[in-house]
């Protein structure tokens, strides 16, 4: 292969010790390949960084042009949280009319069988829009080495990757939260954080520490959630555990801070006369809990909206500078 050259489906054939032929074979999917090529092929398509071309691949599969969303996420996760469900809907709206389809790929990073590393790699798509990456996710390293255009839907964790992205202020929103509370009269004020392997989870941390510093409050009352129901519970019953007199408390998201709300009251805290508490998405759930959850607003389709317009100006070869986006605070009854 020549050095500053793209590799091309004759450099993997090469490498993978078979005919051009099925490279392509291989590379289209045909399921007419003996596996052992199929093997090697795939091999050599991940050390060269081959990505087939995406108009010569549209003569022969005759497939429309598409955009992937990859979320390295479990489907229990993905089909339960409603920020995914709202990242989707603002990048269909987004996209519209566009000749391009939408394509969601899932799967737990760890799987132990590369799929959503095989499906980048694989030349499926023109471009990638990312989603609830974390700390130890490479997905950033493959898409690198592809060259496939893509967007990181919130920071990247990781401080050597040079992606675009599109992310709210995180650190800004958490010391919102943590302001009003403070401002509310509360002293022990915990916090439930989202995963700290996510550039979310530790901003909002950072925010919330920030604010109870200049406060001159402790910042030990904290307690690692997940994001989800489950995770808010509990890390709220360890709050309650090591600090009896919580007085109000900073949750990462909207879906556990409502199952704080239910924690609370099993141990006979009233929300907010005794515990004030505010949650971070300003989605369905802050309406509907009882009390109403004070909250800070995280836009997700504008968020969505802005990925899909980055990606296309990649696509199209653009520079493009990441986009971080302002919130605010609704305050409801529960702070």
């Amino acid at each position: 292969m020549a050095t500053g050259n793209a590799p091309t489906l004759e450099d993997v054939a090469a490498r993978a010790g078979v005919s051009r032929a099925t490279a392509s074979r291989v590379i289209n999917a045909d399921p007419r390949v003996r596996e052992a090529a199929r093997l090697a092929v795939h091999a050599a398509v991940a050390q060269l960084g081959y990505r087939p071309n995406r108009a010569a691949r549209r003569l022969v599969t005759r497939a429309a042009d598409s955009i992937a969303v990859v979320v390295p996420e479990s489907d229990e996760r993905v089909f339960s949280d409603p920020f995914f469900s709202g990242t989707l809907r603002g990048v269909t709206r987004a996209v519209g009319d566009l000749p391009m389809q939408v394509v969601l790929v899932m799967g737990k990073p760890d799987d132990g069988d590369h799929r959503m590393e095989r499906y980048l790699r694989g030349g499926h798509t023109d471009g990638a829009i990312v989603v609830s990456h974390h700390q130890n996710d490479n997905l950033w390293r493959v898409l690198a080495e592809t060259q496939l255009p893509s967007v990181f839907l919130g920071r990247p964790y990781a401080e050597e990757a040079r992606v675009p992205y599109v992310d709210v202020d995180n650190a800004a929103g958490a010391a919102l939260a943590a302001r009003h509370l403070v401002e509310r009269g509360c002293r022990r004020i915990g916090t439930v954080t989202g995963p700290l392997d996510m550039s979310a989870g530790q901003d909002r941390l950072d925010g919330w520490q920030r604010v109870l510093v200049e406060a001159g409050l402790s910042t030990d009352l904290v307690e690692i959630g997940d994001f989800a129901a489950a995770g808010g519970a509990q890390a709220t019953r360890r709050l309650l555990e090591r600090c009896p007199d919580l007085d109000g408390i900073f949750v990462a998201s909207d879906q556990m801070a409502v199952a704080a709300i239910g924690e609370l009251a099993v141990a006979g805290r009233r929300v907010p006369e005794d515990v004030a508490v505010v949650g971070y998405d300003d989605s369905t759930a802050a309406t509907m809990s009882r009390p109403a959850l004070t909250t800070v607003v995280n836009p997700i389709a504008e968020m969505a909206s802005r990925a899909v317009d980055l990606l296309l100006r990649v696509m199209d070869g653009d520079e493009v500078e990441p986009a971080i986006l302002p919130t605010a605070l609704v305050v409801r009854e529960s702070a």
